[in-house]
């Protein structure tokens, strides 16, 4: 399809920098380069609130506190002519059995999530696709959809919305399919997707187990790269734009060695290859990612993208500078829509 710059483009907070880096730094970089919103990363509000207050010992669940850092963040943001379209990330809240200690603490969550949302303004909630302990959730996708509207109402009272993630080290959704069948069993209207161009490319193609750097299970290389093209296409055809609310950009490092297939740290291999090995497009990485692009823009989307990377080698390659690292991810952007890889 013919290129198209009409999506309204953001950036992730916690992609771009150094831990030294505070919030304010990044969001004048990320302005500076020409993007028109973010993606408000938990732990940079928690930052931000400890920098803001002078106290380094404010908890995750210092929802008082953390509501007061938010509002300042919203004016902050509204300074900078940024939106924050959504909070992130969410993550471990579907699938803990009725009753459990577990449950109870992740719908305690959502309502002080809830109250951050209304501070800083945004309407927007990013809920990834567990990676909890297959022994202890539930492996019903009909359980998994219960709970995701369960939590989509309590967000629909604020007129609210909720982005459902596949992680491709997801313990029961890895895949677009998977979160895209829960969607559809939650049968909610402020339920949509969130696609993100790694997790699909990173779960269906590329492998950081293996020496090719590609999915190797039964399947000749030939035959995978027809197998992720029919997948794209599917996409294509069966997801209606309107439920997709926002799509997600980053590449893949080729794993040389490849990283080792076990859990290390609780992380599977994909989600240790996603913490620390995700560069912008064009800035090293080999996933075929522009295909990704060209099928979720072809449904008609015409909603965020985002830039979220995660790039351990940030400061090998950019050193202080978040002005040339912001630049280079809008100018990435821009080469991926003229690029076609499918």
């Amino acid at each position: 399809m013919s290129p198209t710059t009409s999506n309204p483009l953001a950036f992730a907070s916690c992609s771009i920098g150094l831990p030294r880096h505070t919030l304010h730094q990044k969001i004048e970089a990320i302005r500076a380069a020409g993007f028109k919103g973010i993606e408000l990363s938990f732990p940079d509000l928690l930052s931000y609130a400890k920098l803001h207050f002078f106290k380094d010992d404010i908890a995750e669940d210092d929802y008082d506190t953390l509501c007061e850092a938010g509002k300042a963040v919203r004016e902050l943001c509204k300074n900078h002519e940024l939106a924050i379209m959504v909070l992130q990330p969410f993550s471990n809240f579907e699938g803990w059995p009725r009753g459990s200690k577990e449950r109870e603490e992740a719908f305690t969550k959502a309502k002080g999530w809830i109250r951050i949302m209304e501070a800083v303004g945004t309407d927007m909630l990013q809920v990834g696709s567990t990676d909890s302990d297959p022994s202890r959730i539930s492996s019903s996708f009909d359980d998994l959809a219960s709970d995701l509207a369960e939590l989509a109402d309590m967000l629909a009272a604020h007129g609210f919305r909720l982005a459902y993630e596949n992680w491709c080290w997801a313990t029961r959704a890895p895949t677009w399919r998977d979160v895209w069948e829960i969607v559809k069993k939650a049968n909610r209207p402020n339920i949509g997707l969130c696609l993100d161009t790694f997790q699909t490319a990173g779960g269906e193609w590329g492998d950081p187990t293996t020496q090719s750097g590609l999915v190797e299970s039964n399947v000749t290389p030939e035959n995978l790269s027809k197998q992720y093209k029919t997948s794209l296409e599917a996409l294509t055809a069966t997801v209606p734009k309107d439920k997709i609310f926002f799509l997600q950009i980053s590449d893949a490092y080729k794993m040389t060695p490849p990283i080792a297939d076990e859990v290390k740290e609780g992380l599977r291999p994909r989600g240790r290859w996603s913490h620390d090995y995700r560069p912008l497009p064009f800035d090293g990485g080999y996933l075929p990612i522009a295909g990704f692009l060209h099928a979720v823009l072809a449904t008609g989307f015409q909603g965020w993208v985002s830039i979220e990377v995660f790039d351990g080698k940030f400061e090998e390659k950019y050193g202080n500078d978040l002005n040339k690292f912001a630049k280079k991810a809008m100018e990435g952007y821009q080469a991926l829509l003229l690029k076609e890889d499918r």
